[in-house]
């Protein structure tokens, strides 16, 4: 497809999340006083009104593997993070309410921010060190007890196609200190809606998740080690064509 075509197509795209956003924010704002599932509910049709603009006009298709490995009960779910497709996604599929962990300033940003403020999610301030942590595991703890989900994405930021970033143990410390199971899952986004680019790429994306990986007798490190391995891994599995310029290290 010529690059003519993809560009107006990521525009009507860019258009019509624009004017769903202009719509929505205020009945979002106007769902506030309803209970928290009903406003849940209400607030996720944003996200399911985006995931299919993008596959009826930018061709943005997906495909999930392994729904089955998600247990009826409380788990911190553990991402690969290369697109804002998947921060999208996630709410629409997910079983169970989700709780993202976020930036306090991502709060500010008008409509999107106010909107995200009114589903109990988690905001932290990164410059507070080990006090953003004991916020994490407070707010996570209070959040699992009340039967939703946690969801972090441990390289902490976008990562570009076929590369990877630092995992951080925070997603592990709350798994570690709550007893909860983590869920690994890997995703290729980055085909389709590469990082801070407006063009949009038919294709299909893949989401893989992977069983339950429970706690018991890990520290936070070890236990991120588990999902780095399971991440990374499955990512050359479902997308082998991002790795093909590993290099590759010379046997001794």
């Amino acid at each position: 497809m010529s690059r003519p075509i993809l560009f107006l197509r990521s525009l009507l795209f860019m258009i019509l999340m624009a004017i769903a956003t202009g719509i929505w924010a205020p009945l979002c704002f106007l769902s506030a006083p309803l209970p928290y599932r009903q406003r849940y509910w209400w607030t996720r049709r944003w996200n399911v009104f985006v995931i299919w603009s993008a596959r009826v006009v930018c061709g943005i298709r997906y495909q999930i593997r392994g729904m089955e490995n998600l247990p009826d009960a409380p788990v911190v779910l553990l991402s690969k993070h290369q697109s804002t497709w998947e921060t999208i996604f996630y709410l629409n599929v997910m079983p169970r309410p989700l709780v993202y962990v976020f930036k306090k300033s991502l709060m500010y940003i008008p409509f999107f921010g106010w909107g995200i403020a009114l589903l109990r999610m988690i905001p932290i301030d990164r410059s507070k060190g080990r006090d953003a942590m004991a916020q994490i595991v407070a707010h996570g703890r209070k959040r699992l007890a009340n039967g939703q989900w946690i969801i972090m994405f441990p390289e902490g930021t976008r990562i570009p196609v076929g590369q990877k970033g630092k995992y951080k143990v925070g997603g592990t410390r709350l798994a570690v200190e709550t007893q909860t199971p983590v869920v690994p899952i890997a995703m290729n986004s980055g085909d389709c809606w590469p990082r801070n680019s407006f063009i949009k790429t038919p294709g299909v994306i893949t989401v893989s998740i992977g069983k339950p990986i429970a706690p018991d007798g890990m520290t936070a490190q070890e236990l991120m080690e588990r999902v780095e391995a399971w991440i990374e891994g499955e990512m050359r599995v479902i997308a082998p064509w991002d790795y093909r310029r590993e290099r590759k290290v010379p046997a001794a």
